[in-house]
């Protein structure tokens, strides 16, 4: 493993987004950039979606953390503004959806189920 802390840094602000993809999920007005990977897969990452974007019903095997850095989301009919913070436990399930735009922090140790 690399001692050099370059490589472990990664510059938002210079740090395209990507579109998110994943099969048979419309990810339309969904954009993503990965912080953190482990064993193949990103664990930490930024989620952006756009006004009225939203990701369907999905269950966390190993739980998730949220922050939301602007904009506000909603999920399992609470809404979340910039600066709040969700920790699902295990299993927990939800869609997000964002009526106005955010970008989110999401530190999600276990790929999700789509329901």
């Amino acid at each position: 493993m690399s001692t050099d802390i370059q490589d472990f840094i990664v510059k938002t602000t210079s740090t395209e987004w990507s579109p998110l993809e994943e099969e048979g999920i419309d990810c339309t007005g969904i954009n993503w950039m990965p912080l953190r990977w482990e064993e193949n897969r990103p664990v930490t990452f930024l989620l952006k979606l756009d006004p009225g974007a939203s990701y369907p019903y999905h269950n966390h095997p190993a739980g998730e953390e949220i922050l939301v850095l602007e904009g506000s989301c909603e999920l399992a009919d609470i809404i979340f503004n910039k600066g709040d913070y969700l920790y699902t436990p295990p299993n927990f399930k939800h869609s997000v959806k964002s009526k106005n735009g955010c970008t989110l922090f999401l530190m999600v140790p276990e790929e999700v189920e789509i329901l």
